[in-house]
């Protein structure tokens, strides 16, 4: 499952939406869902050139990375700048209920999404009850 640690997030998040900086560009937007053994975690991430994005785990923290950048060229103008450019990050912190081992990740029409298995270990599972000559009962796992 995913984890918010962060009290202060959805304060920064707000303030991030209203004032990006180029030090620190504007949030990227994320939703997460569980459907099934499967848990979807979709990033917007409009305009971004595919070979930018970049997905690691490291222990139980999802880190995405990705980045924008103007067009440019001699005869390019700027007219009007509202879109956030620059290196765009984001820390998720995950349980240890999935296996990053098989994640998944695709980029499609400015989404990413990523895909994370349900860890067998997590899944609901039955023990069988087993009994000796004496009847007392034994547990098998």
């Amino acid at each position: 499952m995913l984890m918010r640690t962060d009290p202060f997030r959805e304060i920064d998040r707000a303030f991030e939406q209203l004032a990006g900086t180029a030090a620190r560009p504007a949030v990227m937007h994320v939703d997460a869902v569980r459907d099934g053994d499967w848990f979807n975690v979709y990033f917007d991430l409009p305009g971004v050139d595919p070979d930018s994005i970049d997905v690691t785990v490291e222990r139980n923290v999802l880190q995405v990375r990705a980045e924008r950048h103007r067009p440019a060229g001699d005869a390019v103008e700027t007219v009007l700048a509202e879109r956030p450019t620059g290196v765009f990050s984001r820390h998720l912190y995950l349980g240890d209920t999935l296996d990053t081992d098989k994640l998944e990740a695709s980029y499609d029409k400015g989404v990413l999404r990523l895909r994370i298995p349900v860890s067998d270990r997590a899944k609901p599972r039955k023990i069988s009850v087993s009994f000796d000559d004496s009847g007392s009962r034994q547990l098998k796992g």
